[in-house]
């Protein structure tokens, strides 16, 4: 098998999925989760609202000191800052990527809605189930 056929077997057929029709859409306060899976992945897209925080709309759901899930992300819109539980913080700007560990804060800066693709922590993200 040359290299592109082994990459074909491991990876399955070709497909496309929208964001336009999610399988599954977590609300909660002041934000909205989309989710798609495609190849053997699940893929979300996060819309947080201005005045989203997630020590305020989803710590108390998932009853955790801090978000616990990892994530890897692009930054579509709007600009979210992050606050590590070691004490490091950043802004996340559109176009950004962001690799971000279990132990986080993060909020919407300013007045636009933040809209992020999320490629690894969404699984059980906003689902305390």
């Amino acid at each position: 098998m040359n290299p592109h056929q082994i990459i074909a077997k491991v990876m399955g057929v070709a497909q496309v999925k929208s964001f336009t029709k999610p399988e599954e859409v977590r609300f909660f306060p002041k934000g909205k989760l989309e989710l798609i899976h495609i190849g053997g992945i699940m893929i979300g897209r996060a819309t947080f609202e201005p005045g989203w925080r997630w020590s305020t709309s989803l710590q108390p759901l998932m009853n955790t000191k801090s978000c616990l899930a990892p994530h890897f992300q692009y930054h579509v819109s709007g600009i979210v800052h992050i606050l590590m539980d070691d004490g490091l913080e950043f802004d996340c700007h559109p176009g950004d990527l962001s690799l971000l560990p279990s132990g986080h804060d993060a909020w919407v800066v300013g007045d636009e809605p933040a809209v992020v693709v999320d490629f690894q922590g969404m699984l059980d993200y906003a689902n305390p189930a």
